[in-house]
């Protein structure tokens, strides 16, 4: 847990639970960029507000998981995507829902394959990965460590 905050008047106030920001992303071509720069400034703002232990690592790993979920939903699933990021004890949960209700499944390795890897880059530098159908689309939600 991070450390409290001081109030006003010295006392100690912990930070609001769960610290978390969501964005509606449109199906132009600014929502990846748009969603790396959310996911950066959430993740900055974390570590000097609230004292969150994040590292440089944790952040350079968020932007790139956002990069590529987002990049597979602008790609695969019609109409805007949202895009929720979630502080959850020493990680932070990356969630992507698109309208798309077909489940990625990860290829297998292959170094002459042109593309198509973001799903065996994601899962190799997360803790966790889950894919979930919604009544509408599918919802990927990866789990990275806030510390090296």
């Amino acid at each position: 847990m991070p450390a409290d905050e001081a109030d006003e008047d010295g006392s100690s106030v912990p930070p609001p639970w769960p610290l978390r920001t969501a964005v509606a992303l449109e199906g132009d071509g600014t929502a990846i960029a748009k969603a790396r720069h959310l996911a950066v400034a959430f993740l900055t703002r974390c570590r000097s507000e609230h004292g969150l232990p994040v590292s440089t690592r944790a952040i350079d790993l968020a932007q790139l998981v956002v990069s590529e979920l987002v990049t597979n939903a602008r790609k695969y699933a019609p109409g805007p995507a949202l895009m929720d990021l979630r502080i959850d004890d020493d990680a932070v949960e990356v969630s992507v829902w698109d309208s798309d209700p077909v489940l990625p499944v990860a290829r297998a390795a292959d170094a002459g394959r042109v593309g198509q890897h973001g799903l065996e880059i994601v899962m190799a530098v997360v803790q966790s990965f889950e894919a979930h159908r919604e009544p509408v689309g599918k919802r990927l939600t990866a789990r990275i460590a806030l510390t090296d």
